[in-house]
């Protein structure tokens, strides 16, 4: 892999630029791997990369029934951030988040990290209270946070209403070092990184069902061929449960659809990643200029990846009256991910009941920011056989001992 660099982009500019390779390799799959995985967006790649970087395991295949990156890691809207309350959360999302900060240089990618800040705002007397204790946990689990009163909300939001009268703004919790990367930029830069090291990657290669000799998974069947493995990782999001059910067991998760939108591009006015979750929006200015906002799940199952215009009215709707500015704005465009939500709001990164196969999922609303950290930690256990301390807390067993990792209340938004 040639290393890209402003000495390259120099050399390449003078060629007319004819001597730029492929960022990854496309090559057909072989019969058999040490380790496949299923699912090539950013969890999924971020695993393959870990895996052989960390653990030295190059007999991998990665495989997409699309393209790299086409699912909710094109879709989301790339806030970045490790403020939450329990520990075990905590600790998986700031490994993330430190990862991001040296990202671009790990893989010799820009991956456009922007650490911008992540303001969370208080605007009811017990989301107030909620974000105190979260700000006081933060800073036992060594995570830089605090509370900031409605002046300096104002301070750092130039275009916000801190006065309104639904919602008011009584404060807010404040993440300096949380911020926004470019999404398709993760993927790629993973991709890359990895296929350098040996890794195949395979897209328009669909899993179509799991092979198992007696308890203990074989290989897959793809519409590309039959696939042999030692071990099978599924890294699929909102389609884990279509794998499971392949595999013979069931997971406790349901997939919706999450909705986001983005204006028209507009002059830079707020330079952090704002989140109001008493209205459930949230909403970041990208490098274009556009206005990127975002709501809560649907409130039924679905698939769809359409977006409705109802959800997202509801959403700017509310947003309207904490920045009244984008009121004068159009919509450029909308879309929809699909995401699989459990009981807790909080992942699941476990052996599952077939030997040699592994799960990440449920990560809900909220995956992109793990990105970096979640690929660690099931390299870790697919590696060992086992997960280590990151990913222990997320087994599926928790569903049947009672120990719930409780975010869906404790994060106050699921993002």
């Amino acid at each position: 892999m040639k290393r890209y660099s402003v000495f390259a982009l120099a050399r390449e500019a003078a060629r007319h630029h004819t001597g730029w390779e492929r960022a990854w390799r496309s090559p057909l799959p072989k019969s058999d791997y040490e380790v496949v995985i299923v699912g090539a967006g950013g969890h999924g790649l971020a695993t393959a990369y870990y895996l052989a970087r960390n653990h030295g395991i190059r007999n991998i295949a990665v495989l997409e029934k699309g393209w790299l990156g086409g699912g909710n890691t094109g879709r989301n809207t790339t806030i970045i951030r490790s403020n939450y309350l329990q520990d075990e959360s905590a600790a998986i999302y700031e490994k993330a988040r430190g990862l991001y900060e040296t990202l671009s240089q790990d893989l010799n990618y820009n991956i456009m990290f922007s650490p911008r800040g992540v303001m969370m705002l208080c605007q009811t007397e017990h989301e107030l209270r909620a974000m105190k204790r979260t700000a006081h946990a933060n800073r036992l689990a060594g995570i830089e946070t605090e509370m900031v009163s409605p002046r300096r909300v104002k301070e750092i939001v130039k275009i916000i209403e801190t006065g309104g009268p639904r919602y008011p703004v009584l404060g807010g919790l404040w993440q300096p070092r949380g911020g926004t990367a470019r999404h398709d930029a993760v993927a790629w830069g993973y991709a890359r990184a990895a296929s350098d090291l040996g890794v195949d990657i395979i897209q328009q290669c669909e899993v179509t069902g799991v092979d198992r000799d007696g308890g203990a998974v074989t290989g897959v069947q793809t519409s590309r061929g039959a696939i042999g493995c030692k071990k099978l990782c599924v890294v699929v999001a909102g389609s884990s449960g279509v794998l499971a059910e392949m595999a013979g067991f069931r997971l406790p998760v349901e997939s919706v659809a999450l909705q986001a939108l983005v204006s028209e591009p507009i002059k830079p006015c707020m330079d952090c990643v704002v989140m109001a979750n008493t209205v459930h929006g949230y909403m970041s200015q990208s490098d274009k200029g556009e206005m990127v906002i975002g709501g809560g799940a649907d409130g039924f199952n679905n698939y769809t990846q359409r977006g409705s215009f109802q959800h997202l009215e509801e959403t700017v709707r509310a947003l309207i009256e904490t920045f009244p500015m984008i009121s004068r704005l159009k919509m450029l465009r909308h879309w929809g991910g699909i995401v699989d939500m459990t009981g807790d709001r909080s992942p699941i990164i476990s052996k599952t009941p077939v030997e040699g196969m592994f799960i990440n999922c449920g990560w809900g609303t909220g995956g992109f920011k793990a990105i970096p950290g979640s690929g660690w930690a099931t390299a870790e256990m697919v590696a060992d056989g086992a997960p280590r301390a990151l990913a222990a807390p997320f087994s599926l067993d928790r569903f049947t001992e009672g120990r719930m990792i409780d975010e869906s209340v404790a994060a106050a938004v699921a993002h």
